[in-house]
């Protein structure tokens, strides 16, 4: 994209959030029941409090924004948000990454219900995985967390809360769609609470005859349509047996089953990626300032291909098949201590214990299986304190851990956040923070093969995180503008064994250093009773520290802007994304900025239904996100809606 149009591109978003916001008009309708009712968060303090509250750059996607995205992915609603960018291999149903303030994929932590999911095996989340149907709502913290959560949240923190509206004696909802690709998706679940219990239970299934993922220029170029199908169910079930005495079970799973490109036209292969998630909670108010938190969780992440040649060919027996499992399990006890409304503490001990399973092999190699890794398992003892106060207009988080891990030995990390409130509707803060990313069982004990070996001499990578923000608040309106420095050393990259060989393999050793800079401008402003204009601006500078080149796969410049308009009854939304050119990781070329439109739009049937309708890509844009896959073309999805 022209620099000259993505500027004035730019400044159509910054105007439209800054007018709106300096001309108020003399006399301002009711609030919306959405601004009246306070956001409350658990992620960005690991305890409850109001969004509005917290110091950082944080954010909440709730369900009525869900509800825009009809067969949606986790990925599209994500990247909605400001200060993330997102990846795919060519379709929903291929591996999808995210990337946070600019930091790779596998330096951003993960959670289903505060339960870690990346894979211990690459590092990266099963996004793919995760149906949009089957979430309550996403909080994203952006920066530095690992003083809260440990390793891997160099980016920041994205938390998925699933499903349950436990406020109400009884709720149910149901969804039916068909859309572009030949798509399907149904959904379907009920909530409730009575008498101390809580429950839910919800489910849902889509499939897609999907399109072709790879352009003829790709070396695994298959001129099929790679289909896919996903599922999923979860629920919870709780019991209040004593006022302020709480057990809790909650259980999700689920899935995505897709085609790939392999190369060969008659081989049907397909990735199967799978998570799930098992919880206790024992929550006990154990006097009137002191609330105990103890859990038990259990996460699987498994990832399966399988190259089917022998499906379509009987005498061709399959080429490779190959499967990386990770099962993690996660101990909490976290005790608050609230000593008056503005002054509270959170200690805790957090135990962590990774396993990994697999078998790969690949055309004429031998099948290699992970018992032949130096270690399949690892566990870290984490002890951690938040401490949160406020005294009048001044405010300040700061938190300390330290984590003791059986293959690196221990690692220490702290925030401090302070804020200060210099009129009722503007608020300044500064933060400082550091963190780290455990190297995964890949980088350290991968089989030595022709291609590429692990090594288990690495140390976790670090970073250095200072930001400055400024927030303005007003009932109609929300102004954010933030600045930030991440300085990551120790970075892993992957280099040649014996330097100058082409047929060397490569492996991964900790020479890198990255410096990643940016600002970001984000806000809100309703404008009446019936419409309200949401935008964000994002610069960044992501470098290679040693050499000053950029980091890959990064647009320093991302423009999105979205208006919401009622009419009547019916309820449209116009969204507008632009972000500028890039570097590809694989080809060192350069990738072309581009511009989509996306229009939504609900209309109530009755007071129990809704149809809604999406249509990405109006103008059926051609665009590249990485060299040699597609990306979806013009697509309209219908779905109808019944609640409650």
């Amino acid at each position: 994209m022209h620099s000259f149009t993505f500027r004035l591109c730019a400044a159509a978003v910054a105007w439209a959030l800054t007018v709106g916001a300096l001309a108020q008009p003399t006399s301002e309708p009711n609030p919306s029941p959405a601004t009246q009712l306070a956001t409350i968060v658990v992620t960005p303090g690991r305890s409850a409090e109001p969004l509005a509250d917290t110091l950082g750059d944080n954010s909440v996607i709730g369900r009525d924004e869900l509800d825009t995205l009809p067969n949606g992915t986790l990925s599209d609603a994500l990247l909605r948000e400001h200060s993330i960018e997102g990846l795919n291999y060519g379709g929903p149903q291929t591996t999808s990454s995210i990337n946070i303030r600019g930091t790779n994929s596998n330096q951003s932590l993960i959670l289903i219900d505060g339960l870690r999911i990346n894979s211990a095996t690459s590092g990266n989340a099963p996004l793919g995985a995760i149906p949009l149907n089957s979430i309550e709502r996403i909080e994203v913290v952006r920066g530095t967390s690992s003083s809260l959560y440990g390793a891997d949240a160099i980016g920041g923190v994205v938390n998925i809360i699933t499903r349950g509206d436990q406020d109400r004696p009884f709720s149910a909802y149901a969804n039916a769609g068909i859309g572009s690709y030949a798509a399907t998706q149904y959904d379907a679940g009920f909530s409730g609470a009575s008498e101390g219990w809580v429950y839910s239970l919800f489910g849902g299934y889509g499939q897609s005859g999907g399109t072709n993922a790879t352009k003829p220029s790709n070396y695994y170029y298959n001129p099929d349509k790679d289909s896919y199908y996903r599922s999923n169910v979860g629920g919870t079930l709780g019991y209040t047996w004593k006022p302020g005495q709480t057990l809790t079970v909650q259980s999700y799973q689920s899935s995505v089953n897709g085609a790939y490109d392999a190369g060969l036209p008659y081989f049907n292969d397909r990735g199967i990626q799978t998570v799930s998630t098992n919880m206790l909670t024992s929550k006990n108010k154990l006097s009137e300032f002191w609330t105990s938190t103890l859990r038990a969780g259990f996460t699987t992440e498994r990832y399966q291909t399988v190259n089917a040649g022998a499906e379509l060919v009987p005498s061709n027996p399959a080429d490779g098949k190959q499967h990386f499992e990770t099962r993690q399990s996660q101990y909490l006890w976290q005790n608050d201590l609230k000593f008056s409304p503005t002054q509270s503490v959170s200690v805790g001990y957090e135990r962590l214990e990774q396993s990994v399973d697999g078998v790969l092999s690949n055309g004429g190699y031998p099948q290699a299986s992970f018992v032949n890794y130096q270690q399949t398992a690892r566990s870290t003892n984490s002890l951690f304190g938040i401490y949160r106060g406020t005294w009048g207009p001044q405010a300040i988080q700061a938190s300390v851990r330290n984590d003791n891990n059986s293959q690196y030995g221990n690692f220490v990390t702290g925030s401090l956040i302070y804020g200060l409130s210099l009129t009722p509707q503007w608020r300044a803060t500064v933060g400082a923070n550091t963190g780290f990313r455990a190297p995964n069982f890949n980088e350290l004990y991968w089989p030595v093969t022709p291609f590429y070996a692990g090594n288990p001499l690495l140390q976790p990578e670090k970073s250095r995180n200072v930001e400055i923000g400024l927030r303005y608040t007003t009932e109609k309106t929300q102004l954010s503008l933030v600045a930030y420095r991440n300085e990551i050393s120790n970075l892993i990259v992957n280099q040649p064994v014996l330097p100058g060989d082409a047929y060397s393999p490569y492996a991964p050793i900790n020479i890198g250093q990255a410096l990643i800079q940016g600002v970001s401008l984000f806000g809100t402003q309703r404008l009446g009773r019936n419409t309200q204009v949401r935008g964000s601006l994002n610069w960044l500078d992501p470098r290679n520290a040693e050499t000053g080149a950029l980091l890959p796969q990064r647009a320093q410049q991302v423009a999105k802007l979205a208006v919401d308009q009622a009419i009547g009854a019916a309820r449209l939304t116009a969204e507008w994304y632009a972000t500028s050119e890039r570097k590809d990781t694989m080809s060192g070329g350069t990738l072309g900025g581009y511009s989509l439109l996306n229009l939504a739009g609900s209309y109530p049937l009755s007071p129990d239904a809704d149809i809604q309708v999406r249509w990405n890509n109006v103008f059926a844009k051609q665009y590249t996100l990485i060299q040699g896959y597609n990306t979806l073309g013009s697509n309209v999805f219908v779905n109808l809606a019944w609640r409650m």
